[in-house]
Parts: structure tokens; sequence; C-alpha cells
């Protein structure tokens, strides 16, 4: 079992205005992000399910070129290999999930 408080967990920004706090069972990764408004998360793929979150804020999620807006309530499931980014409109607080693991993200 694994218990942690996020006050222990380092963030790191990955992109600018883009920071994530990490978190990392046997086989998920989940990531709770804060993106400051007009960060840009560049378009990207990954071989990961991934599962968006949204907790605050607005925020354009692009998958495959299409914008969807999302807002507080928004839960979005992007497939392995799809093309996808995003911009925040206003300050966010997003919880993503991935499966599996995301090595990338262990240091």
């Amino acid at each position: 079992m694994l218990i942690k408080n996020l006050s222990e967990l380092k963030e790191k920004e990955v992109v600018p205005g883009v920071k994530g706090k990490f978190l990392h069972s046997k086989n998920m990764t989940i990531v709770y992000w804060t993106i400051d408004a007009g960060a840009v998360m560049p378009d990207h793929a990954h071989p990961h399910e991934q599962v968006v979150n949204v907790l605050e804020g607005e925020f354009d999620l692009i998958i495959e070129g299409e914008v969807n807006a999302v807002k507080p309530g928004s839960v979005a499931v992007v497939p392995p290999d799809i093309t996808h980014g995003g911009r925040a409109k206003t300050d966010c607080r997003l919880i993503d999930v991935f499966y599996p693991v995301r090595e990338d993200y262990r240091n």
C-alpha cells in the first residue's frame, strides 16, 4: 500500500507554466498539475492511455487537432499514441492518470 501527502511530492515544471507533482504506483502514474493561464502543452503522443480530470479552470484540450474546451468536472480519455496537447485559458488544476507507468516522469 502507498499513502502519500501531496506536500511530500516534489514539483517539477515540464514546460513553462506547467508544473506537476508525480506519484507512481506499480501500474500507473498520477500527476497533479498546476497550469498558469496562457501556458501551452505542445502537441505530443505517447504509448500510455491518459485520463484527464479538470478540477479548476478552463483548458483547451486539443486531441488530433480538435479543440475541446474543458472545465471543472470534465473528464477525457486519451487513447495511446494519439497526438494531443493544450492551452490553459485560465489558471488550472488538473489530475492526469497514465497507464502504464510513465517512466519518463520518474526523475
